[in-house]
């Protein structure tokens, strides 16, 4: 079979699945790396810069090899590679869920829930402090766990897909700015940066385009791009979380709370904070986002090695 056409099948069925069935309930994959990550850095931990290196290329080089040589089972294996590497149905469930437990009063249980989306201490919190963490962490995520590593599995295939979600999950355990990790970690947070760099404006053009299903103008949710996504931290995560905000016309941002203290955060978007129905509009935002991802991965997958050959053929006649 055509290795675009492979690739392409592969990434749509994998997504198919994600959706039929969320994550693995057991023996996730995901969660063996995390493991292996966390002995691999009881050897290379030091508190220097290059340590973090090491740690990186190894653990990342260790998950793209596996992919290199599982890419040879076509469309199975790029299949089951995406449906490990994708979390955005799961994603959708826990959005809906804390919904459902503030709608219905049940604050404690949806505190409960809140670590299942991000690290916020969820003790200081009362409904809409929840809604506003909930849709934040929604928005990023549609990124991290769904676009991104369809898009890096057009891109390079089982490999891409493998090696994203080890990158993404580095950064996750270790690229913290904190005494242990402000210099081990630096590599897996720059790493991280750099892959979702192209990810995170697909996924804000994308929410922009599609903001009329949740009630709102592309032209708000490109203004609040333009204008608020630099003032956040991060380069990536500004980018989702301005335009979001700016499609359900709400304001996002403001003092946010973690275990390890409180952060100021920018202001993006206009309109007033979110509350539990806005929490809704982003959970059906976030899958339509998805949704529109999967039909791109599926033909940039298709026609790179067609544009790639033809490039060849140009340059060996040049």
């Amino acid at each position: 079979m055509h290795t675009g056409i492979s690739t392409a099948a592969g990434l749509l069925l994998g997504f198919a699945l994600d959706r039929a069935f969320g994550d693995p309930r057991r023996w996730h994959p995901v969660a063996g790396f995390g493991t292996a990550a966390s002995a691999l850095e009881s050897t290379t931990y030091a508190d220097r810069r290059a340590a973090g290196v090491l740690h990186e290329v190894i653990a990342v080089g260790a998950v793209a090899g596996v992919g290199a040589v599982l890419r040879r089972g076509g469309v199975v294996t790029t299949a089951l590679a995406t449906w490990t590497v994708l979390g955005g149905t799961s994603l959708a469930r826990v959005g809906r869920t804390m919904a459902g437990h503030l709608e219905s009063g049940e604050v404690e249980a949806a505190r409960a829930l809140l670590p299942a989306l991000c690290g916020r201490d969820p003790a200081v919190l009362d409904a809409d402090g929840l809604a506003r963490a909930a849709l934040e962490s929604i928005a990023e995520n549609t990124s991290d766990a769904t676009v991104a590593p369809l898009l890096w599995g057009a891109a390079a295939g089982v490999p891409g897909l493998l090696g994203y979600r080890a990158v993404n999950t580095l950064d996750a355990m270790v690229g913290y700015r904190n005494d242990r990790y402000l210099r081990f970690g630096w590599a897996a947070a720059r790493t991280d940066d750099v892959a979702n760099l192209i990810p995170a404006r697909v996924t804000g053009v994308l929410t922009a385009v599609l903001a009329p299903l949740a009630g709102g103008r592309p032209a708000a949710a490109l203004r609040a791009w333009r204008r608020d996504a630099a003032h956040h931290p991060s380069p990536n995560a500004g980018v989702v979380e301005a335009t979001m905000a700016g499609a359900l016309g709400i304001r996002l941002g403001g003092p946010t709370r973690y275990r390890h203290g409180t952060e100021l955060r920018p202001t993006l978007g206009d309109g007033p904070a979110p509350t539990v129905p806005d929490l809704r509009r982003a959970v059906r935002m976030s899958e339509a986002v998805q949704a529109a991802s999967v039909v791109l991965a599926a033909a940039v997958a298709y026609a790179l090695p067609v544009v790639l050959r033809r490039l060849s053929r140009r340059g060996r006649v040049g």
